[in-house]
């Protein structure tokens, strides 16, 4: 059974192998996302310091890394669209899946398990942000119940942003 766990500084390695991998499959796939440097380990170091940083484990296997975030992205307010709620939302940052892992429904999982969290926190609105030539991703948010609200500026580039109520 696939839980979300905090990651400690201990498995700081683990969460930079996972995105370095990432990064690999982004760029063998012909995606920009995540070539210039981000994610870098000062920046998964910083989420995991500040308590944002999550391990996707199942079974002791760690099968990803992600970044849950209660406290709002800036960029976010910048938003060229409409966001379906002012509400407080959770946000996903930096949620990459080890090889082992990806095309098995793990990205459904954790989307849920964080949905899980948010709830029991009050909270009811989840975004998230990705490239424009991320397909794969957007496919898997418009799979998951997100919908498209609009583009915001983040790492120097253009995201697609997305939201869900739940």
């Amino acid at each position: 059974m696939l839980k979300l766990i905090p990651a400690a500084p201990s498995d700081l390695t683990a969460a930079i192998n996972i995105i370095t991998s990432a990064k690999q499959h982004l760029k063998d796939q012909g995606i920009d996302q995540w070539q210039n440097g981000y994610p870098d380990s000062a920046c998964i170091e910083k989420d995991i310091l500040a308590q944002k940083g999550y391990l996707a484990l199942e079974s002791g296997h760690i099968l990803g890394y992600l970044c849950i975030d209660y406290d709002g992205e800036p960029a976010y307010d910048t938003l060229r669209g409409k966001w379906n709620t002012s509400e407080p939302y959770v946000v996903v940052h930096r949620m990459a899946l080890s090889d082992s892992a990806r095309g098995k429904g793990i990205s459904h999982q954790v989307f849920h398990l964080v949905e899980n969290m948010s709830r029991a926190r009050g909270i009811h609105s989840f975004r998230i942000d990705t490239d424009a030539g991320n397909q794969k991703m957007q496919h898997i948010l418009k799979k998951n119940g997100f919908t498209f609200c609009g583009t915001i500026q983040f790492d120097n580039s253009e995201k697609i942003a997305f939201d869900k109520i739940f």
